[in-house]
């Protein structure tokens, strides 16, 4: 009972940020995203009989008293005290996502899990994403559950919230529902359906200080939260159109646009959240300034400090060399839009 799976990240082209449940991850608005081909995680499950417990190894990290952690590919040890509770945190809900599954396939064998991002963690770019995507689906073939792509994506919200998304295929949009069975994402386009590129430029690697699942609890404390729901299904209507007409341009000012609004709703939340370090205002002043100049790139942030850019297919060439010439961009990730999860004959161990 072993299945592997590769899921992508996303980036989310209107956000979510507040939940109706947390115990459900529903969300407080829809949101619109785009899977990454060059952000993924790859996972492997196995459950067996002969496991007398379940194992759980996150990029490396394999035992929980003493973790060996790797940071964008660089081994660090020992963790300091906050790096090892995230560690911690992680196997937990892993653990607690096997268990969803073992209940929903009337299993009760332990699992070997390996899982590995090819991207930093936990900086921004949506790894909880393309982490728990491929959990599910791995974790629900090695089970022999028989799930839709509906019922995959409700599954992984239970885990990471934006992890529905990573399910379909392409762009699509997260329904935020009101029931667990009305909240999942659809695929709105196939991934060949409009050659926008996401250029990620990396500016720090270390993790961020406050997890996303923390700051979605400080939402409502901002006195412009309830303003931003307001208007959120206009903005949603909105950009389906673009997105359906493909206005690159009013398409990008909008995603920009969006991504300040939720930022403004964290640094007016009560503690406010800060996420962005230096580099990422120096990205997006050069985004600002390529404008200018008539080029066409918009920004757009998670809850993170590494930043996005959104692009033409025929200005990617272009861009990425000026992002490399930013002092504070120590990598960048080129990524088109990509399937969703899918499994994989090509096991971690």
């Amino acid at each position: 009972m072993k299945a592997t799976a590769i899921a992508p990240s996303n980036i989310a082209f209107i956000k979510y940020w507040g939940v109706k449940d947390a115990l459900l991850r529903l969300p407080a608005n829809n949101s619109i995203s785009m899977n990454l081909s060059n952000l993924f995680t790859t996972t492997t499950v196995e459950f067996s009989q002969d496991f007398k417990e379940d194992k759980v190894v996150i990029n490396k990290s394999i035992n929980p008293s003493q973790p060996p952690l790797v940071r964008g590919g660089v081994l660090v040890s020992p963790p300091d005290k906050g790096e090892l509770e995230g560690v911690l945190v992680a196997r937990d809900r892993v653990i607690t996502h096997l268990d969803r599954i073992r209940s929903l396939a009337k299993i009760s064998l332990k699992a070997k899990v390996v899982s590995v991002n090819n991207f930093p963690t936990g900086t921004g770019l949506s790894s909880s994403a393309s982490g728990f995507a491929a959990l599910t689906t791995a974790a629900a073939a090695a089970a022999g559950l028989k799930l839709s792509e509906k019922d995959l994506s409700i599954l992984a919200r239970l885990g990471s919230g934006s992890a529905c998304r990573s399910i379909p295929d392409g762009f699509t949009e997260w329904i935020q529902g009101e029931t667990n069975e009305t909240s999942y994402a659809v695929s709105l386009y196939p991934p060949d359906y409009w050659d926008i590129v996401d250029i990620v430029a990396v500016v720090s690697i270390g993790p961020k200080d406050v997890p996303t699942s923390q700051g979605q609890k400080l939402a409502k404390s901002s006195p412009f939260f309830s303003v931003r729901l307001k208007h959120m299904h206009e903005k949603i209507k909105t950009i389906k159109k673009y997105l359906k007409e493909k206005k690159f341009t009013l398409l990008g000012e909008l995603i920009e646009y969006e991504a300040l609004e939720l930022h403004a709703i964290m640094l007016t939340s009560n503690p406010s959240l800060i996420y962005w370090l230096p580099g990422t205002i120096s990205v997006m002043k050069k985004v600002q300034k390529w404008r200018k100049e008539g080029i066409q790139a918009y920004f757009t942030v998670n809850t993170g400090q590494d930043i996005h850019i959104i692009c033409q297919k025929k200005d990617a060439e272009k861009i990425s060399k000026l992002i490399k010439e930013i002092p504070e961009v120590k990598q960048i990730i080129i990524n088109y839009p990509s399937k969703g999860s899918r499994l994989s004959l090509d096991h971690l161990f």
